[in-house]
């Protein structure tokens, strides 16, 4: 229930009010909490006062806008009714003098946030306009700004809605004086902004709540911008193709195309193509983007170029990027700078190590990098019978709103699935919906870009994954697969980072990190390279994740009491296996069976076809 003011049994109240009391002027200026408060400079408090008949969505759409904003690192509080009844209010009831009084309190409350600098969100029927207006004058008695938002949706919507039965036991008159029944709703005449919550899904609400406020300053655009795409308007194409045509070129190699791919899709938003020296900088040093907020890039998207190449285009207003002969991009006002390529791996790698594959492709390639804004001319396939499950963030955007998800929880990987990693996906799952939510969805999620030569090629991979769910081992109904374009880095908890913000594009708000992600070992003493530990650390910690939460990866072993999978219990050691990828890859080659329980059968059938397809 989203009233918090809704009428039962009234209980007055009578108050002293306080005398000898002056009001003190505090020593910190808002513009000052503004700079320290959230990851967003600026000071940005105000009240945003939702009303509605009970059952509107006001809650429901606080809690949503509340959840946005945060994750946008702008500092929000929800005051609900329910809640405030529970605590502050809980000595009022309903009477006419109690419901004003509840108001008020309420209304100073949320100035006291809204002067500490947070976006205070109210959802309360609020019925009468005379408590609505003192709610203003309030905020605006001190030069702040409050926004009045009108949930309208209709009596019908809402009766059909009825959550908790109010509206029938209102018309069967066992609750008296109930709002849009036998009490009067007093509509605002002029609200900043109507939402059709009836009508709208609860994001297009959002929105709209978010425009407003982006158009009052109260959050800065850079805040608005989810998925930055850098294809060439359709309008525009046929000119941009004829342009890139008579435009110096620079050949790229397959890994830069899959770097295109990345950044033409969004999954680097807010990049606008390949870094220049100052985006670079401040993801080597800070691990973030600073202009704009705090986003997280904790690894380089960068485009190396040799020094021939770097005195032909240097000076050029713009060049073509080709592959394999064709046109894919145009770069514009391009930036050269030195490639420094030892720091550059100590900094992401830890290590410069030329047995860490990545390492040496860094070492092998130009003495220069090469920044600037890019236009993507076309969609990137590979035509490789896997683009299908390219899904860019937008698409995956529409395919979660399609399944009515409330919930997406994200599972990243470079590996097959064994019945391990399917225990810790159902167990996310039954979390989810104990905590309240009707439908999480899984985004399976594994990276397509480039892999060293030992992993498990993407087509194998796709088959057994796809195996998993025609054996109803992931249920198919609720598992989104799509194949992300990143390539490979092997850079352990930097790299990890980069791994969860960029599904951030897809509006997952769950992130599963296992053992050791995007680790490796030691390329001389082939000891773990990096602590298997610290990437499920770091994400915890990183700055600019806050839209995700990090579910960490359950210890799981094989169980050989109940022939299953199972999370480890360190009691009872003698009662486990530890399965290893060298144990079952040596179980594939072979093409024996692994345990009863480690693998779906259909799965382990793709193991065994793809290591025996390497011997032969």
């Amino acid at each position: 229930m989203a009233s918090g003011d809704q009428p039962t049994v009234g209980i007055s109240t009578t108050m002293d009010k306080a005398t000898n009391v002056v009001y003190q002027q505090q020593h910190v200026s808002r513009a000052k909490r503004g700079q320290v408060l959230g990851q967003r400079g600026g000071f940005r408090g105000c009240t945003i006062w939702f009303t509605g008949l009970s059952g509107a969505g006001k809650t429901t759409l606080s809690f949503a806008l509340e959840d946005f904003l945060i994750s946008q690192g702008i500092p929000t509080y929800s005051l609900d009714g329910d809640n405030i009844r529970h605590g502050l209010n809980s000595n009022l009831g309903f009477s006419p003098t109690d419901r004003e009084e509840n108001i008020r309190r309420v209304s100073e409350v949320a100035k006291l946030f809204a002067d500490g600098g947070i976006v205070c969100l109210t959802s309360f029927i609020s019925p009468f306009k005379k408590d609505r207006d003192t709610a203003r004058k309030i905020h605006e008695a001190d030069g702040l700004h409050f926004f009045e938002c009108y949930v309208n949706t209709s009596l019908q919507v809402c009766e059909e809605r009825d959550p908790k039965g109010l509206y029938r036991k209102a018309r069967r008159g066992e609750i008296k004086g109930f709002t849009g029944i036998d009490q009067r709703y007093e509509a605002p005449e002029s609200p900043e902004l109507t939402l059709r919550a009836g009508e709208l899904s609860i994001d297009e609400c959002v929105q709209q709540v978010v425009e407003m406020l982006q158009k009052q300053g109260i959050i800065p655009e850079s805040a608005t911008i989810q998925i930055k795409e850098l294809f060439v308007e359709c309008s525009k194409a046929d000119a941009a193709r004829a342009e890139a045509s008579l435009l110096p070129s620079l050949a790229i190699s397959d890994v830069d195309l899959q770097w295109v791919q990345v950044l033409a899709e969004g999954w680097a938003t807010p990049l606008a193509g390949f870094m220049r020296e100052k985006e670079f900088l401040q993801s080597q040093h800070f691990g973030c983007l600073l202009d704009g907020g705090i986003v997280n890039q904790s690894i380089p998207v960068v485009l190396a170029v040799c020094t021939a190449d770097k005195e032909r285009l240097e000076g050029c207003p713009a060049f073509a990027l080709t592959h394999g002969g064709r046109n894919v991009a145009i770069m514009r006002t391009p930036e050269f700078y030195e490639h420094r390529k030892e720091e550059r791996c100590c900094r992401q790698f830890g290590t410069c190590n030329l047995g860490h594959p990545y390492v040496k492709m860094v070492f092998e390639s130009g003495d220069w990098l090469c920044g600037g804004d890019i236009e993507v001319l076309d969609r990137i396939f590979w035509n490789d019978g896997l683009d299908k499950y390219r899904l860019t963030p937008k698409e995956l955007r529409l395919k979660f709103q399609e399944l009515n998800a409330d919930a997406v929880f994200a599972f990243q990987l470079r590996n097959p699935i064994h019945n391990g990693h399917a225990l810790l996906i159902h167990d996310t799952k039954r979390r989810l919906v104990e905590r309240g939510y009707r439908n999480p969805v899984l985004l399976l999620h594994p990276l397509g870009g480039w892999t060293k030569d030992d992993d498990v090629a993407l087509p194998w991979r796709i088959r057994q994954h796809q195996a998993l769910m025609d054996e109803k081992v992931l249920d198919p109904n609720s598992t989104v697969m799509a194949i992300f374009p990143s390539p490979m880095m092997y850079a352990g908890p930097t790299e990890v980072q980069w791994h969860a913000k960029a599904r951030m594009a897809t509006g997952a708000n769950f992130y599963i990190v296992g053992r050791d992600p995007a680790g490796m070992p030691h390329p001389d003493t082939k000891a773990d390279l990096f602590n298997p530990t610290h990437g499920a650390k770091v994400l915890t910690m990183a700055p600019g994740l806050t839209q995700l939460e990090i579910v960490p990866f359950r210890v799981a072993a094989y169980n050989k009491v109940t022939r299953s999978m199972d999370f480890y219990d360190p009691e009872k050691p003698e009662n486990y296996m530890f399965i290893s990828g060298t144990k079952m890859r040596s179980l594939a080659r072979a093409g024996e069976t692994p345990p009863e329980g480690f693998m779906s059968p259909l799965a382990w059938k793709v193991m065994v076809d793809y290591y025996q397809s390497l011997s032969s």
